[in-house]
């Protein structure tokens, strides 16, 4: 029987919550900066998908005295947003360790679903922006931040063009209000769900 390697393993998780908690990407695309480019009331209901060590969970949840609920399948990083949560004594997060076909989470029922850095990591994207679609209450609000793809680059993560985006939420019954890029890598879509 082989031995796995726990080091190696958490060596991975640490490094990534470095890079998801890097200060140089909250200072060139401040999350609180993001959420006030859409409205979020009082109330709302927010769902953020791999939500990671709560990036844009934690700030959303001082926006709305509604439930933010953070989905990730990592229960370490579910984890670090408890804690945060914690320390900012936050009562209106509820974590979610599940994949977004799995969400035990009713249709209708979410004001604002917010995807950061992560639909380019699900397969088939069709069928995922059809599950937020159907969560999203009508005239929700759905974020998208995302890695613009470079033309003629050799990059080896996959990568999903804003271009490719737009076209795919359109598909979806999304009608998309806002279109920019914080940074010269990262690109912002918002949408809203149609009638």
């Amino acid at each position: 029987m082989k031995n796995y390697d726990h080091s190696h393993h958490k060596g991975n998780f640490e490094k990534k919550v470095a890079s998801l908690d890097n200060a140089k990407r909250r200072e060139e695309f401040p999350p609180e900066q993001l959420l006030k480019q859409f409205p979020i009331n009082a109330n709302d209901t927010i769902l953020d998908i791999g939500a990671g060590t709560g990036f844009l969970t934690i700030p959303a949840a001082k926006a709305t005295d509604g439930l933010v609920y953070a989905l990730d399948i990592d229960p370490k990083m579910l984890q670090i947003i408890r804690s945060k949560a914690d320390e900012e004594g936050l009562k209106n997060i509820r974590t979610i360790k599940e994949e977004m076909k799995d969400l035990p989470l009713s249709a209708n029922s979410m004001d604002i679903v917010l995807a950061s850095l992560v639909l380019h990591e699900i397969n088939p994207l069709p069928e995922i922006l059809q599950f937020i679609n159907q969560v999203l209450k009508t005239k929700g609000t759905f974020v998208c931040v995302e890695l613009e793809k470079e033309e003629n680059s050799s990059q080896h993560h996959p990568r999903i063009a804003s271009t490719e985006m737009e076209q795919q939420l359109n598909r979806a019954g999304f009608e998309v209000t806002k279109k920019y890029h914080p940074t010269d890598a990262i690109y912002v879509i918002i949408a809203q769900k149609k009638d």
